[in-house]
């Protein structure tokens, strides 16, 4: 079966078929390219390391912009 028969036959599936179709086909690319998730998983060790790190550049900027904009509102009516 060639490429293009296999994909007029998937799209004349139900659409909920289609949906897990396009599931499996996306779990098994994962697997494929990424060999160390485990089940859509990030190791332990892994995932030990990253925890917190988008808090905590997100709050530092908030910070940050809210600290810059007091600044500008003091020095604008002082």
């Amino acid at each position: 079966m060639t490429l293009q028969e296999l994909q007029k036959q998937a799209l004349q599936l139900p659409t909920s078929d289609r949906w897990q179709l396009v599931q499996t086909l996306l779990e098994s690319l994962k697997r494929e390219a990424y060999p160390e998730l485990k089940q859509g998983k990030l190791k332990q060790g892994n995932l030990s390391r990253l925890r917190g790190i988008a808090r905590t550049s997100a709050a530092t900027e908030e910070a940050d912009a809210r600290e810059s904009y007091i600044t500008y509102l003091t020095e604008k009516y002082q």
